[in-house]
């Protein structure tokens, strides 16, 4: 099965779409938690880096299957 053209960019797409979402869905809790408990915005940085670095990994493993397969 060869997929060229426009499937593959919907793959591409879709690859895209889910760390996106993820991405804004834990910046946005992460502003939520910093409201509610300042003291701990150092801490919920870190965690909050640590956890985009995992997300833009997969979102990038992702991307590479569509050339491998």
């Amino acid at each position: 099965m060869d997929i060229t053209g426009n499937i593959a960019t919907i793959g591409f797409g879709l690859a895209a779409l889910g760390p996106g979402i993820g991405l804004g869905i834990m910046v946005a809790k992460t502003q939520e938690a910093t409201a509610r408990q300042p003291e701990v915005a150092g801490l919920l940085r870190t965690n909050m880096f640590i956890a985009l670095a995992a997300i833009e990994a997969l979102g990038l493993i992702g991307f590479a299957a569509g050339f491998v397969f």
